[in-house]
């Protein structure tokens, strides 16, 4: 019993890291980073403004705040792939991301603003990703907190971070009753708004 997750908190799992990483896990990993902006937004765009303000579970963040934080997020992330592109091991900043959540930035409405920015920033991580080579994914970097990482785990860890928070949205709109179907991961199908 003490390795259960709370589906709650985690409703995909924990994020299981292949050994080895191989090419397939790789471009599956960057497709999700290419359609997540998208999926992300089919599944906020019909949320009214008190939907957005929802916990996704008690304890949690609201929507809204989970949108903020996949931009932040996720910036971070980006920036953590060039510097272990472009230097020796470099040790990254963590950051408090509960504290960043509750700055008045993650309150912004509507979400288009974190939205938009994420449509830019997976345009440019994705570019950069697929022109990578194998060596380029095995370049390192440390975080002071869990140690080091490659570029390849970081990216398959971020593909699980937008997954992760976009099934939060789609878990608390399917127990709400705000929509009727989740969108699937590639992009082509839509919810049904109720």
């Amino acid at each position: 019993m003490g390795n259960e997750v709370n589906p709650l908190r985690y409703p995909l799992g924990l994020f299981k890291r292949p050994d080895p990483i191989t090419d397939l896990d790789i471009q599956g990993w960057i497709s999700d980073l290419e359609v997540l902006p998208r999926n992300l937004r089919r599944a906020v765009t019909p949320l009214a403004e008190a939907q957005l303000a929802t916990l996704h579970r008690p304890g949690g963040w609201t929507v809204l705040q989970i949108v903020h934080h996949l931009a932040d997020s996720h910036l971070n992330g980006y920036l953590r792939l060039k510097w272990a592109l472009t230097e020796d091991r470099p040790t990254i900043k963590p950051y408090r991301e509960d504290l960043w959540a509750a700055l008045a930035d993650s309150r912004l409405v509507p979400a288009t603003v974190s939205l938009d920015l994420l449509d830019a920033l997976h345009c440019r991580w994705v570019a950069l990703l697929r022109c990578l080579s194998p060596d380029q994914f095995a370049r390192e970097f440390r975080h002071p907190e869990s140690g080091v990482a490659t570029v390849a785990v970081n990216t398959g860890l971020y593909a699980w971070h937008g997954r992760h928070h976009l099934a939060h949205i789609t878990a608390v709109a399917e127990r709400e009753g705000w929509i009727t179907s989740r969108p699937a991961t590639d992009g082509r199908a839509r919810e049904t708004t109720g």
